[in-house]
């Protein structure tokens, strides 16, 4: 960080227009079965960075929305 420049390393990246509401739904609903019916570790790992990536593009879409109205 500097003074008015932030740079952000990622391995990914996904314009907030591109977001889809109804595929991160979905996503964070599939996310939350597989945490319930969690067989191991693996899974539940899985699941629960789906469930993170599928909650903040939600949220996302939310600012989104929100900054243009």
């Amino acid at each position: 960080m500097q003074p008015g420049i932030i740079t952000v390393l990622a391995d990914t990246a996904v314009r907030g227009h591109d977001l889809d509401e109804a595929k991160a739904i979905a996503a964070k609903e599939a996310a939350e079965e597989a945490l319930k019916n969690r067989t191991s570790d693996i899974d539940y790992a899985s699941a629960q960075a789906e469930l993170s990536e599928a909650l903040a593009q939600i949220q996302t879409i939310e600012r989104l929305r929100k900054s243009t109205h």
